[in-house]
């Protein structure tokens, strides 16, 4: 599809059918725009600290005049290694308008990582935390970085290493304009996003700047503008792209307010929930069920404060759900499920609010301009009936460009305009999906597929389970068994025998796990999805010891 040209669409869904257009822009004329638009309104709360548009975009200029200055230029990536704060977002923008490219760069990586990231995308450039530094100067020799950009939470240190640069200086001197830079938003790459890793060596998803506008567009179409951006408290790192649609590009397309957290702390959303009303709460799983499991949090009365609470990376459990529903019962507060994917700028499905039809446990309907379909996993070329479960494919315009440096991935991912998810999923007659599980995920024991989800929501049934994760493990006769990883609610005891009596009752043989083990926690990744490749591996391992 030509997207050089105005995207235009006719949009149906729920019984509601309208006319989607997005013309291509590029990410960084968003923020002049609000910035001449609306100087004054409150780009960024910051833990009581406010920057209006105006004062973001001038900060932005300068920074993108003095990394101009120190030797970036078009196409060049930028590593930006830091939590969601001011200066994140404004490196950001500041390497976007110089035709720059970001490459979001997780700051719990341990050096191995950080290097093997810098020297896949080739960053000539990093921009990270102060304390961060003695990680960077590990790797730095084995690496192209030129420049190492450093700046503070909490204050500029006594002593700055001599081969670092203060960011904070860069964006508090004037500095003349920065130089224009003609960049194409259908074709110049915006953003190297990395995926978890889960599944082998992380690759990076080449997202131009008009995949990431357009998914802001959806987004903004998809549930009707208005007052649910109007502050977006910012709990899923910016730089996951999850977070830095559904918050930063977001906010700065409308002019509104985003309140980022550097950390997902219970009692640090409460207080910030109390004190500002954050319109639209964008969180994962694990987020919810440790906001209702928090000590902290157990008589907290402000939930219905949030207008509307999203969900994504991975099923929400029925339980938490149905606990959050029951927290929102009484307000006009709402809380749904989406689907997405980095690959994807990262939404594609969601849960639409101008639908009342009850689809407990659906992902939703495809974004305007997206379109879905199942497949058999086979070929992956049939398209399955009502009900089936196949292979979840999506095409829109938020779908990545390839991935960056591995053409031998992309032909695998993107066939035929179809971008291959790897997650099973179906779809009901109102043409809402549901996912079942990923594809890799399945477990085949004894030649039954057992879906690993369908076991976890079990599980989380059961009142002293916290957190669970259902994976197949190596076994020799059966190929492989069901076990189940929980951590129990605080306070709560149990027994393996206990939990699989608890499963006999609700599963067939076959489905319940044989093995359970309890864990004090268990792995998850930076935005809180549950890693279960982590556990697998694990359980790999011990069978290669035996």
């Amino acid at each position: 599809m030509d997207f050089s040209k105005p995207y235009l669409d006719v949009y149906r869904a729920g019984g509601v059918a309208w006319e989607f257009k997005i013309e291509p822009r590029t990410l960084h004329s968003l923020l002049f725009s609000s910035a001449q638009s609306t100087p004054d309104n409150t780009a960024i709360i910051f833990y009581g600290k406010k920057i209006t548009y105006q004062q973001l975009a001038g900060s932005v200029r300068r920074v993108a005049f003095a990394l101009y200055e120190l030797g970036l230029h078009k196409g060049d990536r930028v590593s930006l290694m830091l939590p969601n704060c001011p200066d994140f977002v404004i490196s950001y923008y500041a390497i976007l308008s110089l035709g720059g490219i970001v490459v979001n760069t997780n700051p719990m990586y341990v050096e191995r990582e950080i290097e093997y990231q810098v020297n896949d995308s080739g960053s000539k450039m990093i921009i990270t935390l102060a304390h961060l530094y003695p990680r960077i100067k590990n790797i730095k020799s084995n690496t192209g970085l030129e420049k190492v950009i450093l700046t503070s939470l909490s204050g500029k240190p006594s002593e700055m290493p001599g081969d670092t640069i203060w960011l904070p200086n860069l964006y508090g001197e004037e500095r003349p304009a920065p130089p224009r830079v003609d960049v194409d938003p259908v074709e110049d790459v915006a953003l190297l996003q990395y995926t978890g890793g889960t599944t082998g060596v992380p690759k990076a998803a080449m997202l131009t700047h008009f995949n990431l506008y357009a998914n802001t567009c959806q987004a903004d179409q998809f549930f009707a503008g208005g007052t649910w951006k109007k502050r977006i408290i910012g709990v899923l790192p910016f730089f996951h792209v999850a977070g830095m649609t559904s918050c930063m590009n977001i906010c700065v397309a409308a002019g509104t307010t985003m309140i980022p957290l550097p950390n997902f702390v219970p009692a640090d959303v409460a207080k910030v929930i109390s004190e500002y009303e954050p319109t639209f709460f964008n969180g994962v799983p694990t987020m919810y069920t440790a906001l209702l499991n928090s000590p902290e949090l157990k008589d907290f009365q402000d939930f219905g404060k949030v207008g509307l609470y999203k969900s994504g990376s991975g099923p929400i459990p029925l339980e938490t759900l149905n606990r959050m529903k029951a927290k929102l019962e009484g307000t006009n507060s709402i809380i749904n499920e989406g689907y997405g994917l980095s690959e994807a700028s990262p939404v594609a499905i969601s849960c639409p609010i101008f639908d009342l039809r009850d689809k407990t446990g659906s992902i939703g309907v495809p974004y305007p301009g997206t379109h879905a379909a199942v497949v058999d996993i086979e070929t992956g070329t049939k398209s399955l009936q009502v009900g089936e479960v196949g292979e979840l494919v999506i095409s829109g315009p938020q779908v990545m460009k390839g991935y960056w440096n591995r053409p031998d991935e992309t032909e695998k991912a993107l066939r035929n305009g179809w971008l291959y998810t790897g997650d099973m999923a179906r779809m009901d007659e109102d043409g809402y999906f549901y996912i079942v599980d990923r594809k890799k995920d399945t477990i085949i024991a004894g030649g039954y597929n057992i879906y690993p989800r369908e076991v976890e929501e079990v599980l989380y049934e059961n009142p002293k389970v916290g957190e669970a994760i259902v994976a197949g493990v190596p076994h020799k006769y059966r190929g492989e068994t069901v076990k189940a990883f929980l951590v129990l609610k605080e306070g709560q005891s149990g027994t393996e025998e206990e939990i699989i009596a608890f499963c006999k009752e609700r599963l067939a043989p076959y489905k319940v796990p044989k093995l359970v083990e309890f864990r004090q926690e268990l792995p998850k990744s930076v935005v809180g999805k549950l890693l279960k490749r982590k556990l697998i591996e694990e359980e790999e391992q011990k069978q290669r010891a035996h």
